[in-house]
């Protein structure tokens, strides 16, 4: 999974990033101090391998990751050049969502690139660029296969997709929100045309520390950040990305403390992979054995060969069964054989949905 960190200069982007990755990326009260993107990669944090690590003394724990990648500040005009302007934009097309970080603090001490605290007016300076940026890449579609189309009916049919999503984007929507036609060939050219506005979007709405405890719900900031991304479908989670760069620096028993103090449940990184989990539908199946236990992103309804897949293609090219057990299972019962003793581990075939915490055992032949 990969995620971008967007947003205006200033809004705590980099703060953030620093603190989710660690990896020590510039962070400076100016704007532009982020130029190239900065890549980190993020374990994401799940206690069931570890409790799995331990039932098996095992030699190794590997959670899945995120991949973060920190883009310089967009400002308006982005789309035609302004500041860092398309520089930016290439970046963000690899990413599979959007992290978009919104100021909903005040401190005179940190300048905002338009003088003044607003979120709405921040989301939308942002979200138009985005929309510039889809435009111009549907107008050069169309200028590719507008003089075909005459003579071509299947070039004739995704001209009029094309010129549909462009019209939707021009009422200043965004292409998530565009309902294709429930056609292979109408999917299938609108995901290649990957628009940045066709991208999940997450909210991470920046708050000072006195608003964490209450996550944001006395801050009139914060509401209208929720009230937009209500509108356009996205996530918000509440993050304080100065509290966070300070329980990085935190052992984990510390960070827990910290955020007991703090009255805080999870940490900015915990809302954020919950957030990302649930708007990319993933969940995670685990494996587990005295040599690794290991966590797998998969998507939602992800059949058991397609699971197998992901471990290694030979897996699923000889897919035979796959033997499951629900993860808190396993740990009530102590071990697989137990598990199996009870009857509670289930021999699953080809047409098996794995679920979130299933531990599987695959059994192949090539």
């Amino acid at each position: 999974m990969k995620l971008g960190i967007v947003g205006l200069p200033n809004v705590g982007k980099s703060t953030l990033f620093n603190s989710l990755t660690k990896a020590g990326a510039l962070s400076a009260n100016y704007p532009f101090a982020t130029i190239d993107p900065n890549i980190g990669i993020v374990s994401v944090p799940d206690e069931r391998i570890v409790k799995l690590g331990e039932l098996y003394h095992t030699k190794k724990v590997t959670p899945a990751t995120i991949e973060f990648v920190d883009i310089a500040g967009l400002v308006k005009g982005a789309s035609k050049g302004e500041g860092l302007g398309n520089q930016f934009l290439a970046n963000i097309r690899e990413v599979d969502a959007i992290v978009h970080v919104v100021r909903c603090f005040e401190d005179t001490n940190i300048i905002h690139v338009d003088g003044s605290i607003d979120p709405a007016r921040d989301i939308e300076t942002i979200n138009l660029e985005l929309i510039f940026s889809d435009i111009e890449i549907l107008d050069r579609r169309i200028a590719k296969i507008a003089k075909q189309a005459r003579m071509d009916k299947t070039l004739a049919k995704e001209l009029e997709l094309v010129e549909a999503v462009k019209a939707h984007l021009e009422d200043g929507k965004m292409a998530r929100s565009f309902e294709v036609p429930d056609d292979e060939d109408a999917q299938i050219w609108f995901k290649g045309y990957n628009l940045l506005t066709a991208k999940p979007t997450i909210y991470a709405a920046n708050v000072a520390e006195d608003d964490l405890a209450d996550d944001g719900a006395s801050n009139p900031h914060v509401a209208k950040v929720r009230e937009m991304a209500t509108e356009e479908g996205a996530k918000v989670f509440v993050i304080c990305a100065q509290i966070e760069q300070e329980l990085a620096e935190l052992s984990e028993e510390e960070k827990k403390e910290y955020l007991d103090d703090l009255g805080v449940e999870s940490s900015g990184l915990d809302k954020l992979v919950a957030a990302s989990y649930s708007i990319l539908g993933l969940i995670s199946f685990l494996t587990a054995g005295e040599d690794e236990c290991r966590a797998w992103t998969i998507k939602k309804g992800t059949k058991a060969p397609q699971a197998a897949g992901k471990i290694h293609t030979d897996f699923e090219r000889g897919f035979i069964k796959a033997e499951v057990v629900n993860y808190q299972d396993l740990l009530d019962n102590g071990s697989l054989a137990a598990a199996r003793e009870k009857g509670i581990v289930g021999m699953e075939g080809k047409d098996y949905v794995v679920k979130d915490g299933d531990v599987i055992l695959f059994r192949f032949n090539v």
